[in-house]
């Protein structure tokens, strides 16, 4: 949840949770600026009123005193409000200018030199004047306007619940320095949010992920509720096309931003694992959003009225909703549901403040309104390291399985099916270059399975391929091919290193002394051996490897055979048998 547009008949204006540092920056940015003391007064605009009339009632102190520099709520009212602003002595006649923060939705018309001059008309979405607020509504004192005389302004019936606001008399140069640093730290704001919206969307396209896609709808609605509430998409973006849909736009972007939330918090906190029966309501929530804006934007005066209503009661359900739901969600072990608890918490805080800010509470924490801006920046960036958080949970997630699925149970190198994949690119890639394949088939397997179980049979597995893989290099691609058969590619190995190679982890399993159950014979090893030559592909180079280790297994087993056909025509002579002597 966020700042968010309160529609007529509401009770609460909603807001982001703050980002405090940021808020805390700003403000002290702010209280840096010392402005004019002020005194003020206001009542509702009555029928036919005049400029006049409302400032000899001023005078006469018939209006209602306030503090200016203060956060003030004016009652909602169908006529308006009249509200005059006079500086305290010592008087200024310098540059100055008035400005209004935050700034109102509806129009505030100021009235200079006891309304004989041209009033001035000062909204958010007003295009017409030269220079503009950012942040805040501004207008410049004309230079022959003393500075003790008071000035009215009268405020329009707004669409929204008014909220309360402050007026400031500074001098030029203060207010056209800390106009630059609102647009600094808004612009800062924006930023940040935009760019992880940006982040967001890329890597949902490139993960297929649709997590990213709720985060990157939920920020961007964010954005937009914020860029029309402090006027940043009319000024300084100069986004006209915007004009006048402030009232259609606010609480559309709204509604969308819970329904994104909803959607989003559902997947990353993982509800469906960890609070399932808090699944159904949360989708509820999100098409019932979506609902109203479908029915705020179908200009039907029934329908609309409606969503209306229902949207304040359904922000406020929702809020509890998702908090509850993050909350069980942790509870029971979600990572990712503290990283939106460290989001959604303060929101909850914030959003009680600023409730009662608009019953007139808290006047002097004007920087709330500030606070919810560098919130959404904060906001984003929290749960984008959720969002990375987990990417890297399930990244180590399906490593883990990969590496469940590629190895054998029982021996752990690899299994027939991820040695075939791995060899048959090892093949297809690189320049040209020898390649040996060693197939081995350990000799009176069957015996030790028959005679001492299968027990000792999977021992005597594991211990071989501990061994195989001990002797052979890490380059090497050791796999279990089935049964009792095993199968070594080793990369940039000529027949000349291949039969050594081969000869070694021979000697290696007989030199274990594994018994068969027959006490006159040790289990070992007998391996063919098949040298790559152009156009050969994994099966046909198994082939030729397993024929070999059967020649070695006629041949007495316990042996190296090199298959006849792999030799290349200019190899030099070498010998295609080697025959391991058993120990005496």
């Amino acid at each position: 949840m966020r700042k968010l547009i309160t529609l007529p008949g509401s009770d609460r204006r909603w807001r982001s949770w703050p980002g405090l540092v940021l808020s805390l920056l700003w403000l002290g940015l702010g209280a840096a600026h010392a402005a004019t003391p002020l005194n003020g007064a206001w009542r509702e605009v009555r029928t036919n009123d005049t400029a006049q009339v409302v400032l000899a009632e001023y005078r006469a102190g018939q209006l209602k005193s306030f503090d200016p520099s203060l956060l003030q709520r004016f009652p909602r009212s169908t006529a308006g409000s009249w509200v005059v602003i006079a500086s305290q002595p010592p008087w200024d006649n310098g540059e100055r200018v008035l400005t209004i923060y935050p700034p109102p939705l509806s129009t505030a018309t100021v009235f200079a030199n006891g309304g004989e001059t041209q009033p001035v008309a000062l909204a958010l979405d007003d295009f017409s004047a030269a220079a503009h607020g950012h942040g805040r509504l501004a207008w410049r004192v004309p230079a022959d306007l003393p500075a003790s005389a008071p000035i009215l302004l009268r405020f329009e019936p707004s669409p929204t619940l008014s909220a309360p606001v402050r007026f400031q008399l500074q001098s030029w140069n203060e207010y056209l320095q800390q106009d630059a640093q609102w647009l600094v730290f808004a612009g800062a704001c924006f930023a940040v949010m935009l760019a992880m919206v940006l982040m967001a969307l890329c890597f949902a396209l490139m993960l297929r992920d649709v997590t990213y896609a709720w985060y990157a709808g939920y920020i961007f609605c964010y954005m937009l509720i914020q860029g029309i509430q402090t006027g940043f998409l009319f000024h300084p973006l100069e986004w006209s096309w915007l004009s006048g849909m402030a009232p259609l736009a606010g609480p559309a972007a709204v509604a969308l931003s819970v329904a994104f939330a909803s959607l989003f918090m559902m997947r990353f906190c993982e509800l469906q694992r960890y609070a399932p029966l808090l699944r159904v309501p949360i989708v509820a929530l999100a098409v019932g959003m979506i609902q109203l804006v479908l029915m705020r934007c179908s200009h039907i005066a029934l329908l609309v009225d409606v969503a209306q209503i229902l949207l304040n009661p359904l922000l406020m359900i929702g809020a509890a909703l998702l908090l509850v739901a993050a909350i069980v969600a942790a509870a029971r072990g979600s990572r990712q549901a503290w990283f939106f608890l460290a989001g959604w918490t303060p929101l909850l805080l914030l959003t009680a403040m600023t409730s009662a800010q608009v019953n007139g509470a808290l006047p002097q924490l004007d920087w709330l309104n500030d606070a919810s801006l560098a919130g959404g920046a904060f906001e984003a960036i929290v749960l984008s390291l959720g969002l990375a958080d987990r990417a890297l949970g399930l990244r180590h997630d399906r490593d883990i399985v990969r590496a469940l699925a590629d190895h054998d149970a029982l021996t752990n190198v690899l299994n027939r099916r991820a040695w075939t994949e791995r060899a048959s690119a090892l093949l297809t890639n690189g320049p040209p270059r020898p390649i040996a394949l060693l197939f081995l088939d350990l000799d009176h397997f069957k015996l030790l399975n028959d005679r001492q179980g299968h027990n000792a049979g999977d021992r005597a597995l594991v211990a071989v391929a501990q061994a195989l893989a001990t002797e052979l290099r890490p380059s090497d691609l050791l796999g279990r091919y089935g049964g009792e058969e095993f199968v070594a590619l080793l990369d940039g190995t000529t027949p000349q290193q291949a039969m050594p190679v081969a000869t070694r982890l021979c000697r290696r399993v007989h030199r274990m002394e594994i018994p068969s159950g027959d006490e006159s014979m040790l289990l070992s090893i007998s391996i063919g051996v098949a040298i790559y030559r152009d156009g050969d592909d994994v099966e046909s180079l198994v082939e030729r490897a397993d024929q070999a280790m059967y020649e070695a297994k006629l041949s007495g087993r316990n042996r190296v055979c090199l298959h006849a056909d792999t030799v290349p025509p200019n190899a030099p002579p070498g010998p295609r048998l080697h025959i391991v002597k058993k120990r005496e």
